[in-house]
């Protein structure tokens, strides 16, 4: 059963109160430099991200959000650390969310000017604690920045806004680089209050095993129904957290939008494994971007080949120098390489509504 959080709208995506997972990601690129960052935000979008996060390092940062928020189709989420004043004119600037720890931003005063603006504009505050910023008081107490360690800090920055008049709009996360303490502050968060929760495997690395680190430690919460929001943190070209993003909610059942490929590993029952490694990954390539649901098979053998093909909306299963084309659970074509593989993609387009 899901967790029921509280109801909060960055830019006009709901997060939290049942609305479904959103996918977040963000540039690396100087927020100032509009026409570099619009860029990338624009290749975001395009690989699925739903809200997108901005550094704002100074002034020139925080006042060319209102120009990206002109060009941007997501909401912008301004990223500020130890100077309320840019928290301010980001929100002047017509940002969607901030992301602050109310604790490092300066005196009681300080922090009720941004909640009193934030609040005023309707804007969330994500509070994020990540393991290699805790306050040095807490490391002291605990030793490391345990998940208890994690969630008191999270929590403690979230009395912060109450104090301050803010509730309504709050945000949590709490990062850790170990999956098994992610997963851990997050249960503890999830049974100790209802904000909405932004999951994420801080400083997961850049190769495959981020992506898997991210993927069991997000994925994991997910299935427990914990989490309203995620990034996939992967060093490197942002447009890839934002693939495997949406690539994660897609094999949790939590997103039906896009192709969907199956296809086997191949082994020695194949007759043409590297045609069919060709054809698999040629019909993710093409179609990564696609956003009408669909399932295509593509299986190299006569065992598993017919009976997974016939459940796709479009399969193929190859045989000795030729394929089978499954549609809608019906045998159709058959016929020799490589035309009958040059069949399927024409008939995905088609299903796609792609046709030349």
């Amino acid at each position: 059963m899901a967790r029921l959080s509280r109801a909060v709208s960055a830019g006009g995506v709901a997060i939290g109160g049942g609305a479904r997972v959103s996918v977040q990601s963000m540039t690396n690129t100087r927020t100032a430099d509009v026409e570099t960052t619009a860029a990338q935000i624009a290749s975001l979008e395009e690989a699925g991200c739903e809200i997108v996060r901005l550094a704002v390092l100074d002034e020139a940062d925080a006042r060319a959000i209102r120009s990206l928020k002109a060009r941007a189709r997501v909401p912008l989420v301004a990223d500020i650390h130890f100077d309320y004043r840019l928290a301010l004119l980001s929100l002047e600037s017509g940002v969607d969310k901030l992301r602050i720890n109310p604790g490092n931003i300066g005196a009681e005063a300080r922090v009720r000017r941004v909640a009193d603006a934030a609040r005023e504009r309707n804007v969330p505050i994500r509070i994020g604690v990540n393991s290699g910023s805790l306050e040095k008081e807490l490391l002291a107490r605990y030793g490391a920045p345990t998940p208890e360690a994690l969630v008191e800090s999270a929590l403690a920055h979230a009395q912060l806004l109450e104090k301050a008049g803010y509730a309504d709009g709050i945000v949590l996360s709490a990062k850790s680089s170990s999956v098994c303490g992610t997963v851990e502050a997050y249960r503890l968060l999830a049974s100790r209050c209802d904000y909405p929760l932004h999951l994420g495997v801080t400083e997961a690395g850049g190769g495959e095993t981020a992506v898997i680190k991210s993927a069991a430690g997000i994925g994991a919460l997910l299935l427990e129904g914990i989490g309203d929001t995620i990034r996939v943190s992967l060093t490197g070209d942002p447009v890839r957290e934002a693939e495997a993003g949406v690539a994660l909610l897609r094999a949790l059942g939590l997103r039906r939008e896009g192709v969907e490929v199956i296809s086997c590993p191949g082994c020695g029952r194949c007759h043409e494994i590297a045609a069919q490694e060709a054809l698999a990954e040629r019909v993710r390539r093409e179609f990564a971007h696609a956003k009408r649901p669909l399932k295509v098979a593509v299986m190299g053998c006569v065992v598993n080949g017919p009976g997974e093909a016939r459940e796709a909306d479009v399969g193929i299963a190859f045989g000795k120098g030729n394929a089978v084309l499954f549609e809608n659970g019906e045998q159709g074509a058959s016929g020799a390489l490589p035309g009958i593989a040059e069949e399927l993609i024409a008939r995905v387009r088609a299903k796609l509504g792609e046709d030349d």
